[in-house]
């Protein structure tokens, strides 16, 4: 989960806890929260920071209808799918279901080597699993390292601990924890 812009709700970290009360409410049962991160933009440039955290939900909801409701709640807090990789109030990311791969291995391969000039263009038309992206984005390994450390990529045989590690110094020193409130 992430923001980079000031909703109804307040600032991006506020919003980032509200947002958790609905996922909860709407979703299923919040088993884990990271701690909340202050990362750069990415793509850099594009506005400015973001807040990010990662969630682990139980939920009896199957993944597209889980997706549905992520959409929904980021509508919700003033979410506008405008422009891809823009500056948004709510961003609500399911990044794996499980061990599921959706909707097959060899779309989940396409978009996960998708070369960086398409991937600011194109967005899949159905829900890819696990995200596509999520092993190179520092912004997302190290709130998600705080939750299942140990989950184990189903394509890439990699958990997010060793995925973590293999990623840039540099990258991983611009997410940074926030102080606890």
């Amino acid at each position: 989960m992430g923001g980079n812009v000031t909703s109804s709700i307040g600032t991006p970290l506020q919003t980032l806890i509200q947002a958790t009360e609905r996922l909860e409410a709407q979703a299923g049962t919040i088993r884990a929260r990271s701690r909340f991160y202050e990362t750069p933009c990415f793509p850099a440039g594009a506005g400015p920071d973001y807040v990010n955290a990662a969630v682990a939900l139980a939920t009896a909801l199957k993944p597209r209808a889980l997706l549905d409701a992520l959409h929904g709640i980021e509508a919700a807090f003033g979410r506008e799918r405008v422009e891809r990789w823009g500056q948004r109030t709510l961003d609500l990311d399911l990044l794996a279901y499980g061990d599921l791969v959706l909707p097959d291995l060899a779309t989940q391969d396409r978009w996960r080597n998708l070369p960086l000039q398409e991937q600011r263009l194109r967005a899949p038309d159905d829900l890819v699993l696990p995200h596509p992206r999520l092993q190179e984005r520092a912004f997302v390994l190290i709130p998600l390292a705080d939750i299942a450390p140990d989950w184990r990529h189903p394509v890439l045989g990699h958990t997010v601990r060793e995925m973590r590690e293999s990623l840039d110094p540099a990258d991983c020193a611009g997410v940074v924890a926030l102080p606890e409130s």
